[in-house]
This record gives structure tokens, sequence and C-alpha cells, in this order.
């Protein structure tokens, strides 16, 4: 199995990043701070731009950035700075995460646009997130546990595209159809 990135070349990658964010300092002529950076993010995302209140930080993938070093460097280093940036520049406004402002900064990175990258990931580690039955009017439906625990919490329901009736949760050994 891969190995995730060293020390060594977490130090380049946060240089990277604080490099983006210069950059976007000299061309907005105005001060962005320095974001926290961690090497935490698991599954099949390289890169990933968050916010929770007033606080924000990228999260980079340790091991697709093993396997794909360079690209992800030239790509997905810029691509979570741009976020970052962006939200800085219009967090009293709405604006497409990856929308025409986002897209003119990937330019001036001289960075490739594109959301997603399709790269094998065979040796990486992936998270697997359970799914759970539910049935609507015309069939059995496999939903995440993310949206599973919405519905136990009264957060979330949802809807058959086929039939446009209710998902209602299987308990174990129930009907498969309804």
């Amino acid at each position: 199995m891969l190995a995730p990135i060293g020390s060594l070349q977490q130090r380049e990658v946060v240089a990277a990043t604080e490099n983006y964010i210069e950059r976007a300092r000299r061309l907005y002529r105005r001060q962005f701070k320095s974001i926290p950076v961690l090497f935490d993010l698991s599954g099949s995302t390289a890169g990933m731009f968050k916010v929770v209140g007033r606080k924000s930080w990228i999260r980079y993938n340790p091991w697709i950035f093993s396997k794909y070093y360079a690209e992800n460097l030239r790509d997905t280093v810029p691509h979570e700075v741009a976020h970052y940036i962006i939200h800085e520049l219009y967090v009293s406004r709405t604006v497409k995460p990856h929308g025409q402002q986002w897209q003119a900064l990937m330019a001036h990175f001289g960075a490739d646009p594109g959301v997603t990258f399709n790269l094998d990931l065979e040796g990486i580690p992936t998270r697997r997130q359970q799914t759970h039955r539910y049935r609507c009017n015309c069939t059995v439906h496999q939903v995440s546990s993310t949206r599973h625990n919405r519905v136990l919490k009264g957060k979330g329901q949802y809807l058959c595209r086929l039939c446009d009736s209710s998902l209602v949760y299987m308990e174990e050994g129930s009907a498969s159809v309804p």
C-alpha cells in the first residue's frame, strides 16, 4: 500500500499554498491571512477548502499527494487557495464555488480551472460509507449513512426520482418491495 507524503513534502505543499496566497495579495492589493493547512483528508478527494463559522482551513489528502505529487502541486494547491481567496473577497455575497471569479483567479495562477481529476486511485485508502435500505412506492433504494442520519434527526426527507413518493426506512428483515 502507498504511504502518505512525509514532513518534507508537507512543508513544500504548505510553502506552495503560501506562495499562491502571496500571489493573490499582489493581484488584489490586499492582505489575506495565512490559512491553516492540514494533511488529514482521506478518500478520493485530493483537497478541500473548509469554512466553519469564522474559521477556515485547507485540507489535503496525503496519499493522493504521494501518488501524484507534481500534479497536485500544479492543480490541487491553486484550486484550494482560489476557493479560500474568493471566499475572503466575496464573504458577504453569494458566488458559485467554481464560478467566474474563481475561474479568473485560476487563470491568473496559470492553473487549469478543471473541477475534478480522473487519475487512478489504486493503492490509496478510501472510505466506504455504509448504506441503508429505504423503500418508496416502486423500488428499494440504498441511502448513504449521511442521508440516513439526517432522516433520523428529522433534518432530511428524500423522494424517489421515479415515482416521487417519500423514501421510508426498511427495518432489517422487512420485505424488499412494497
